[in-house]
């Protein structure tokens, strides 16, 4: 749950394609690896726009929140909306 003190990061990526969920971990650099964002995910350590999600598969939209436990908060931003 966001708390009123954390601080959302903008990261801005490109939508024209689906972007996954465990893509974004990494490209926001809450992971290092394929296999850490699928164990982050999957352990529960994700949530999407206030809810938890299990599934590394998720297609993100812009504007989406996504909290990663002890890391941050990050929203999703479509680069070619936000020139």
């Amino acid at each position: 749950m966001l708390s009123n003190e954390q601080h959302i990061i903008d990261i801005d990526v490109n939508l024209n394609r689906p972007l996954r969920l465990d893509a974004f971990l990494k490209i926001a650099g809450a992971a290092p690896t394929g296999g850490v964002a699928k164990q982050m995910i999957q352990s529960g350590d994700v949530q999407r726009n206030g809810e938890e999600e299990t599934r590394r598969g998720a297609k993100l939209q812009d504007g989406d929140v996504i909290e990663v436990s002890q890391m941050g908060v990050f929203r999703v931003r479509n680069e070619s909306e936000n020139k």
